[in-house]
């Protein structure tokens, strides 16, 4: 993945992208972001054999509407009326501005499926099919026909149950003695009457405290094939783990229904994907999931309540032998699942498969990995040790204890600049703004530390402050006996509008402290300073909209360069995929258990005097 250029913080456009024989999707993405990280970041398949590196040139698109330079790699890909109709290598084509952009259908079925942050997986999932033809027993030939499929198979051990031995002898008949085996690790899954060995499906999930996404993905070549998205319906119960935790504490029938409800939002995933690829839910045989651990508990029925209660101690940290049926999701009736490990009751199985798919045990430099949400994680990575802890920062970034705070959805101020007489905001939808996302809530603080209107200790100044611009003053106001910032007025009453106030900078700024103060330990574990780090990869939904610079601008990120700061995607689900392309990469997620060593804040003596330091916005 490309490193975005260094822009303004609250710059984002809109692209529509219109594949060949699929359903329009029209995404948001930082302006500057290449088409191929705006696909890539979305679920939308490109082809792409090199990982956006702009060798294999691809990665065709067409821009129908808006304009997007021609690249000095794309003189040797296009003609020159193919550049003037609008095609582009998406991994060098930027979008500056508002796009629509034709993808057309897949031409390459790789060998290698690039997955992750950019690097390649070499196709070799746990699910396989073999077709075999078997010989026909005879008077001198009396061997059973579990012995003959054994004897196919010399290099499997295989583990059959009672039902794949019923398939087994209906196949043998039905196919003429020619069947296909479907295995998964060493389990017989099923037995198909003909050769089926062109279809095989798995989906990759991400399950979310907020979103579940999962990815339908075509095993046979490494493909996705669709992608679909969806709340997590467990919001009825609270909208963090904390809460759902306490509920199954307070209600004796609430964990049942956390379950119940984590298997429906799967499993209509499921089905949603299986309709858009035309692709039968028999056909899937493996699933894989990557969740945070209370999420995980909660799919699979576990009690979540010692991961909410001091020494936050987990019912185990992997799972073997899980079926799709386990986690609700109605696959072939044996379809086998994959649960990712956890390290910790708070850096769970999402921050594993994040940590694979960016290659955190992979690469020599210093790299921080930051998911930020109500749980931060951080993984610090130096090419000799992963460390890994995570801080307590609050539901500020999800727009919750925010006065006006709000999800990003349709209303929601994402951006926000601010002039020496203005104030500009960009707004989901480009509706009337209706509340403030964590991503506007760091823009507009970061602006106001700029603009002079909050000092380094998060205080907001008096209107008649020196230096204040009368445009900006008139905007410092009163609500009751707390003085805001009006974002955006909605009538005379200051009340009545948009607006910061003292009390929510003070939650930003106790988010950010936990978070500084949590990669700031980290380095000092390995006596490194903020200059040692090479990158720092912002990591969820959130970080994918969080502009780096105002990230810098508080504090919430190591003061390097722009460039270095990169935004992950959904890494979560992109480990998921790798899981069901990959036993290798399986394997490695697997070995982070025994590579990581996790940091507890919370035993630490200095840590809340560290906290305290870290509070002051840097001047």
């Amino acid at each position: 993945m490309t490193a975005l250029p260094e822009l303004p913080p609250s710059d984002r456009v809109r692209i529509r992208f219109d594949p060949d024989g699929a359903r329009p999707r029209e995404v948001r993405v930082p302006a500057g972001a290449t088409l191929f990280d705006a696909a890539s970041w979305n679920g939308i398949a490109v082809d792409s054999t090199c990982g956006g590196h702009g060798t294999c040139r691809k990665c065709r698109m067409r821009v129908v509407e808006g304009d997007v330079t021609v690249s000095r790699l794309d003189p040797r890909a296009f003609g020159p009326e193919e550049l003037r109709a609008g095609w582009r290598l998406a991994c060098r084509a930027r979008a500056e501005q508002d796009l629509r952009v034709e993808v057309p259908p897949l031409v390459t079925r790789p060998k290698a499926a690039t997955v992750g942050v950019g690097r390649q997986v070499i196709l070799r999932p746990a699910l396989q099919k073999r077709c075999l033809t078997l010989p026909e027993a005879t008077l001198a030939d009396q061997r059973t026909d579990l012995e003959r499929l054994r004897d196919a198979l010399p290099d499997l051990e295989l583990r059959v149950d009672l039902p794949a031995i019923r398939n087994l002898a209906r196949a043998l008949r039905a196919g003429d003695h020619t069947v296909t085996a479907v295995v998964v690790d060493d389990v017989l899954v099923d037995v198909e009457p003909g050769d089926t060995s062109g279809r095989l499906f798995g989906i990759a999930f991400d399950l979310g405290t907020t979103t579940l996404v999962a990815t339908l993905l075509d095993l046979a070549t490494g493909t996705p094939v669709a992608v679909a998205s969806r709340l997590n319906p467990q919001q009825s119960h609270g909208a963090d783990v904390i809460t759902r935790i306490s509920a199954t504490m307070t209600d004796p029938t609430a964990l049942e229904r956390l379950t119940a409800l984590a298997h429906d939002g799967l499993d209509r995933l499921a089905g949603e994907v299986c309709a858009d690829g035309g692709v039968g839910r028999g056909e899937v045989y493996e699933i894989a999931v990557a969740g945070n651990a209370t999420m995980t508990h909660l799919a699979l029925g576990l009690d979540p309540e010692p991961l909410g209660v001091a020494p936050f101690v987990m019912a185990s940290r992997s799972f073997d032998d899980l079926t799709a049926a386990d986690l609700g999701v109605r696959a072939h009736p044996r379809a086998r699942a994959y649960v990712f490990p956890a390290l910790g009751a708070y850096v769970g199985g999402d921050i594993v498969a994040g940590a694979l798919a960016s290659g955190m045990d992979r690469d020599r430099r210093v790299r921080l990995f930051i998911d930020i949400g109500t749980n931060c994680e951080i993984l610090l990575a130096d090419g000799d040790r992963l460390l890994a802890t995570a801080a307590p920062a609050g539901p500020a970034f999800e727009g919750a204890a925010i006065r006006c705070g709000m999800r990003a959805a349709p209303g929601a101020i994402e951006g926000v600049k601010i002039s020496d007489d203005d104030v500009v905001l960009q707004v989901i939808g480009d509706v009337e703004p209706t509340g403030l996302a964590g991503s506007g809530l760091v823009d507009a603080v970061a602006a106001m530390v700029a603009a002079g209107l909050v000092d380094a200790s998060g205080r907001l100044v008096a209107p008649d402050a020196p230096g204040v611009p009368p445009g900006l003053a008139a905007r410092l106001q009163q609500v009751g006996q707390e003085r805001v910032f009006v974002l955006h007025f909605r009538g005379d009453d200051p009340a009545d509008s948009l607006y910061l106030s003292q009390r929510d900078i003070r939650e930003l700024q106790f988010a950010k402290a936990a978070i500084s103060t949590g990669w700031q330990l980290l380095l000092e574990e390995q006596g490194l300073t903020s200059a040692d780090v090479a990158q720092v990869l912002l990591a969820g939904s959130f970080g994918s909209y969080l502009g780096p610079a105002a990230a810098v601008r508080i504090g919430l990120v190591p003061d390097v360069a722009l460039l270095r700061i990169v935004s992950a995607g959904n890494v979560a689900g992109e480990g998921a995929k790798m899981a069901l392309l990959s036993v290798r990469e399986r394997a490695a997620a697997q070995a982070l258990l025994e590579e990581v060593h996790y940091v507890e804040l919370s035993d630490r003596e200095d840590f809340n005097d560290r906290f305290v330091e870290r509070l002051a916005f840097p001047v």
